[in-house]
């Protein structure tokens, strides 16, 4: 199998009318950056998104196929109309040659447009262009505006792009998303490196205080020169999208393929089902590893209080002091190995990443994307973790950009396809019965390891009791082998407890149970409705909720990490 491999996206937004004097710098500057994304995150492949309008946007996809990135154009308008807003020959000519080596994303007409209404220049056709700048803001994860900085009312302009970026909203078109993650966020996904420009018209210098051809990261709270380099939380969530890549093309051989689900028909998204069958692969591989890790260690633990107490309780042992800190180094290394390795670390992210393009692609398949709004799974999901998590968003985004090609309705039989595969029966298939048979094996494993433990303890509640009735009668030899046993069964239950713990048992089978119902009570509502609409709706509000439990586990995993110190 082919490694499925995630890109770094990277959109673009322009003015047409650039300065000619600035428009080579500018192209320098644009290369440059091209280059040192290249540079700093090998293996992870570049695609720009462009809608190839004259100026900034052609020049940009120039240079990204000379620097071999794929481009992708999402028209505003089918290309015969588009055409007209070229002021000359030569750009025209560029457009249809920049549209043969790019892969086109036809838009569709917006509610109330249609191909009469937006041929003219109007509200209508000032609407399509809008509708193209929200299609990039939303896919990419990094924006290059070649702007003048200054703030516009024009609908869809390069002012108003920047905007919706930033804050989500788009007077005339979007007022505001559906959640207030720009608003809460603390700008840790929105990246935007803004090149200053002139404009060829009355007053086209920049705004105040910006000089043409300067060049800044900014966010939605803060902004820094570009010599300073790339803000360190973007760097690293791209590092770690440039990780899985690596993980995944390393391990690509073992990932079995991703082929289309019997049914899926043409709503079958292959990109993100590969993304998906990669990230699943990893998170198991990454959880046998430190599985084995945490068992190991946790049984060094128990061996080395065993060594311990022999060493300062039972005569002629001084030899065990040397058993327990060999283990104790056998244990160590283990851990260090595990934190340096990121085994912990990649199971959880690899599992969260999975699970979110597994919501991702049912979706996709159900047709739940098809409702105007480019918002989609990425965008609600661990809002609430770390900032360095926000990786896993852009790799559900750039998968959502190969699905979100405007798709026709899907049928029935798909809609089927995805309640049969994704849901399932009780019993017998899909998530529901996968959450029921996990809810059963925790459980009885639980119940197992907890009697073990109960047994122990009693155990040494009965030996602490002999003791005391007959310590007496007993010789010293005796005393001494009991007091040791009832040491050595006190360690092995507090060690089983601690295991239990680090694993969350107990949480872990509320949380399977809770998932249980929630996909046996969505069962049970899309068998009382044979409305596709409502259908799809069940599986959205499903979704939300699966998403919303992921990010639970994942944050209850990740403050329970394994370090040999605290044991």
């Amino acid at each position: 199998m082919t490694a499925a491999a995630t890109p770094l996206v990277l959109g673009v937004t322009s003015h047409r009318n650039l300065v000619a004097a600035e428009i080579e710098p500018v192209r320098r500057r644009v290369r440059e950056t091209l280059a040192r994304l290249a540079g700093e995150f090998p293996g992870t492949p570049l695609v720009v998104l462009s809608a190839l309008a004259e100026g900034g946007d052609q020049l940009v996809a120039q240079e990204a196929l000379a620097a071999g990135a794929r481009v992708i154009a999402p028209l505003p308008l089918p290309p015969d109309l588009y055409l007209d807003d070229f002021a000359d020959a030569a750009a025209r000519e560029t457009f249809e040659a920049l549209c043969r080596r790019a892969d086109l994303v036809p838009l569709p007409m917006l509610a109330g447009n249609s191909r009469d209404s937006v041929g003219p220049p109007g509200a209508a056709r000032d609407r399509q262009y809008a509708q193209a700048g929200i299609y990039i803001a939303s896919h990419c994860h990094l924006l290059l505006a070649i702007w003048d900085g200054r703030d516009s009312d024009r609908l869809g302009g390069t002012a108003q792009v920047v905007k919706y970026y930033l804050s989500g909203t788009m007077p005339g078109l979007i007022e505001r998303r559906r959640n207030a993650r720009h608003v809460l966020g603390g700008g840790d996904e929105r990246l935007l490196l803004h090149i200053v420009c002139s404009r060829v018209e009355v007053d086209g210098a920049p705004a105040a205080g910006l000089l043409p051809l300067q060049a800044y990261w900014r966010t939605t709270d803060r902004a820094v020169a570009a010599e300073l380099g790339m803000p360190l939380e973007f760097r690293l969530a791209f590092a770690r999208m440039a990780e899985f890549n690596a993980d995944a093309a390393k391990y690509a051989a073992a990932i079995p393929g991703a082929p289309i689900e019997p049914g899926a028909g043409a709503q079958a998204s292959v990109p993100i089902d590969r993304l998906f069958r990669a990230a699943d692969w990893l998170a198991i591989h990454f959880q046998k590893r430190v599985l084995l890790a945490m068992r190991l260690t946790y049984t060094l633990a128990a061996l080395m209080g065993i060594a311990f107490m022999c060493y300062s309780d039972l005569p002629a042992q001084d030899y065990m002091i040397f058993v327990f800190l060999l283990l104790f180094a056998v244990g160590a290394f283990v851990s260090v190995l595990a934190r340096r390795r990121g085994w912990h670390r990649k199971y959880l992210d690899y599992r969260a990443l999975a699970e979110g393009l597994r919501v991702q692609s049912y979706w996709r398949r159900a047709g739940i994307s098809v409702t105007g709004d480019p918002e989609f799974a990425h965008d609600n999901f661990l809002q609430k973790q770390d900032v360095e998590l926000g990786w896993i968003r852009n790799v559900m985004r750039s998968a959502s950009l190969d699905a979100g090609r405007p798709p026709q309705p899907p049928d029935a039989g798909a809609l089927a396809a995805v309640i049969r595969e994704w849901v399932g029966e009780s019993g017998t298939s899909g998530q529901l019965h996968y959450y029921e048979r996990r809810a059963a094996e925790r459980a009885r494993l639980h119940r197992v390891t907890e009697t073990l433990g109960a047994i122990s303890l009693w155990i040494g509640i009965g030996i602490s009791v002999f003791l005391a009735l007959f310590v007496l009668s007993l010789s010293q030899d005796a005393k001494t082998m009991l007091v040791a046993v009832m040491a050595v069964v006190s360690i092995v239950a507090a060690v089983r407890e601690a295991y239990a713990y680090r694993k969350a048992d107990k949480e872990l089978i509320k949380q399977y149970r809770f998932m249980a119902r929630i996909f046996a009570g969505a069962r049970a509502a899309l068998d009382r409705t044979g409305d596709p609409a409502m259908q799809r709706e069940i599986l959205h509000e499903l979704g939300e909720t699966a998403l919303a439990e992921h990010a639970e586990w994942t944050l209850m995993h990740r403050e329970r990490p394994l370090e040999h110190a605290r044991l």
